[in-house]
């Protein structure tokens, strides 16, 4: 929710300073690059909330709201970068869909621990929650 309100911050800041009314602002870079990068944010929202609370509830809370606290951090960064040059939100962008992958995956294994406990008899979510919690501190190696 913060995040989101910097952003519409940033972006109703710019809006002010560019000349023109309407929504396309010739000759307005400025504009152009902080309108992007709240559209890119807002459009990658959904998906990571779906994945994070999935992870959470099917796997391990712990390393998932780690990985959700990284991941705003991330996106920070990579709104941030965007206001500079395009190539400045290349790390933020890779860091945050390395985070998405991991919150995945996660829920991808309490998933399969959920059928093999349904089908089988065997549970694996101690090990699971092991390793999860071993391998999340992992994500903040760029």
């Amino acid at each position: 929710v913060f995040l989101t309100a910097f952003f519409a911050s940033k972006l109703e800041h710019e809006s002010k300073h560019c000349n023109g009314k309407g929504f396309q602002r010739p000759g307005s870079s400025a504009f152009d690059r902080v309108y992007t990068a709240n559209q890119n944010c807002g459009h990658a929202y959904p998906t990571f909330l779906a994945v994070l609370w999935c992870a959470g509830l099917l796997c391990s809370q712990a390393p998932a709201a780690f990985a959700g606290l990284m991941y705003l951090f991330v996106r920070q960064k990579y709104f941030v970068g965007y206001l500079g040059e395009r190539t400045q939100s290349t790390p933020g962008y890779l860091f945050g869909k390395r985070i998405i992958l991991f919150l995945f995956f996660m829920s991808l294994a309490g998933i399969l621990n959920y059928y093999l406990i349904f089908f089988f008899g065997s549970d694996f979510e101690i090990h699971i929650k092991t390793i999860t919690s071993a391998i999340s501190p992992l994500l903040l190696i760029p």
